[in-house]
C-alpha cells in the first residue's frame, strides 16, 4: 500500500473509487490515534470507524504517502510538524476538505514562492 487517506467520510469514499484506502476521522483524538498507529509502525491495526466499518491501517513501511485534509493537519498540530522535519516515510500531503480551502492556510506554491523569493 503506497497511499493512505485521513479525512472526512465523503472523501474516504471518493479516494476508494480511485483505489486509495482511507479512514474517516471526525475528531482530533481519532486523527492523532490513527496518525500515531501509522507512523509508529503498529502495522495492520484494525480500528472501528463509526462502529459500522473496520479499517486496516498501514504501517509506515507500507505507506509512502499519507494524504490528509487541512482540518486533520490542524488537529495533528506539532505532531505533524515533528514528523515532517524527521524526513521519514510516509510523506504527508494536505488537501482541502469538503468545505474547501481553510482561510489563512498557505498553498504549497505560496510556500515555495515565499522561500525562493520569486513571484510571477
Amino acid at each position: 500500500m503506497e497511499y493512505f487517506f485521513l479525512g472526512e467520510t465523503e472523501l474516504v469514499i471518493a479516494f476508494r473509487f480511485i483505489g486509495i484506502e482511507g479512514m474517516a476521522v471526525n475528531t482530533s483524538g481519532e486523527a492523532i490515534a490513527a496518525f500515531r498507529k501509522i507512523t509508529e509502525n503498529d502495522a495492520d491495526i484494525v480500528l472501528s470507524v463509526n462502529r459500522a466499518e473496520e479499517v486496516r491501517l498501514p504501517s509506515a513501511d507500507n505507506c509512502h504517502i499519507l494524504i490528509m485534509t487541512e482540518e486533520v493537519a490542524v488537529w495533528l498540530g506539532d505532531l505533524l510538524v515533528d514528523w515532517q522535519l524527521s524526513g521519514r516515510y510516509p510523506l504527508l500531503v494536505e488537501i482541502p476538505g469538503i468545505a474547501g480551502k481553510m482561510s489563512g492556510r498557505k498553498t504549497l506554491v505560496d510556500t515555495i514562492r515565499e522561500a525562493i523569493g520569486i513571484h510571477v
